[in-house]
């Protein structure tokens, strides 16, 4: 299998409409649905469920996008590694942190602090990402470690080391009733018709329908939360964000939530290294 067939197939299983794909492509669609049938032919399974209406994913076609997404990222990942290690044979040598914009940031500036110290340290470039765009930096090479927030990111096929484990909190405007609570569950604060959930995107950036804001950053629902028109669930490290305007309560069903510092399992960067043992000495 070729790896222009695997981006040609996810296009379609992601936009699940040939036209979008090709647009998304940058091809015309009879070439698109002629090379998605080879391929169905070549394996001997069904892909795609096609009628006038609609294009759905077969049994075979949900894990051939799974499996196509990890290998795409792979390929990806190795092209980025390969010239980053061309550009530290000629001296250019930094460490690419990625991690969530206004996440952890007292552990952040911990851990560059922590790291500057070490023999040998090199620059670090901090990306700060949107929501889940560390984890997939991470896998793709563009990132050489990555602050990740368990359950919600996925660590599967990475090295991670635990940094901190926190409780959640509902980010509410002042004024809310809830706020005159000591605590709430979590029910209380996911089913608030004046105060919808936002919504985060999906792996291939699409939202689920629904009455909340569409999330891009951290720093934008805060705002919408002051404005009244959400509410936010995460870790309780984010009280030292708030000012006065909102209010933290505490949800004491909630999930918790672990923060690691995660990197490929084969890197061999020295740097990466360093870095981990700096954030291990938090």
């Amino acid at each position: 299998m070729e790896t222009r067939e695997l981006r040609y197939f996810v296009a379609v299983a992601e936009e699940l409409h040939f036209g979008r794909a090709a647009q998304r492509l940058g091809m015309a669609q009879p070439p698109l649905s002629r090379a998605i049938s080879q391929l169905e032919r070549r394996l001997g399974a069904a892909l795609l469920k096609r009628d006038s209406r609609s294009v759905t994913l077969t049994e075979a076609g949900a894990v051939l996008l799974h499996e196509g997404r990890a290998a795409l990222d792979a390929v990806e990942a190795a092209e980025h590694r390969a010239r980053r290690a061309a550009l530290s044979v000629t001296g250019h040598v930094s460490v690419v942190l990625a991690t969530k914009a206004g996440a952890s940031s007292e552990l952040l500036a911990k851990l560059l602090h922590a790291y500057s110290t070490e023999p040998g340290s090199v620059d670090v470039d901090v990306v700060l990402c949107g929501p889940g765009e560390q984890e997939r930096l991470l896998r793709t090479g563009r990132a050489d470690v990555a602050i990740l927030h368990h359950p919600f990111d996925d660590l599967t096929g990475l090295d991670t080391e635990e940094l901190l484990t926190e409780g959640q909190v509902a980010i509410l405007p002042a004024g809310h009733p809830l706020t005159t609570r000591e605590s709430v569950q979590l029910s209380e604060v996911t089913e608030l018709p004046d105060l919808p959930l936002p919504r985060w995107p999906a792996h291939d950036g699409t939202y689920p329908d629904g009455p909340g804001p569409e999330a891009q950053s951290h720093s934008q629902l805060f705002q919408l939360t002051a404005l009244g028109r959400t509410l936010l669930v995460v870790p309780e490290s984010a009280r030292s964000q708030l000012n006065d305007d909102l209010v933290a309560v505490p949800i004491v069903d909630a999930p918790e939530v672990t923060t690691v510092i995660a990197w490929p399992p084969h890197s061999r960067s020295r740097a990466v290294a360093d870095l981990v043992r700096a954030a291990l000495r938090l």
